[in-house]
């Protein structure tokens, strides 16, 4: 069981910015997961990767996949308190979910 993290590249966020909005995907695919795939993700260590992507586009698509596949995903958008326009698009999460299902929407993004 992983997750995969995909962050927006194209929008140059600072480290700071970038860690909250990975970690509020993170949070909130896992809060769209069953509670037996909770459970089984936290119990082999909640796996974790962060990818890169090259725009809000990229970004859909990859949720589009991950619906298609049946894994919890989560899109989300920036309240534009700090660096970014409100409603921003800085990432999305998908997972947690079986590796090879993670990696059949995610597997050819570079890391981050």
């Amino acid at each position: 069981m992983k997750q995969a993290i995909v962050a927006r590249a194209d929008l140059g966020m600072g480290r700071g910015k970038l860690a909250a909005q990975v970690a509020h995907a993170s949070l909130s695919a896992y809060e769209d997961a069953d509670a037996k795939t909770r459970r089984a993700w936290k119990g082999e260590g909640q796996k974790k990767v962060v990818l890169k992507a090259n725009g809000e586009t990229e970004l859909f698509e990859l949720a589009d996949a991950a619906e298609y596949e049946g894994l919890p995903h989560a899109i989300i958008r920036d309240a534009g308190h700090t660096q970014l326009e409100p409603g921003t698009v800085t990432a999305l999460a998908v997972g947690p979910g079986p590796d090879e299902t993670v990696d059949r929407v995610t597997g050819d993004l570079p890391l981050y």
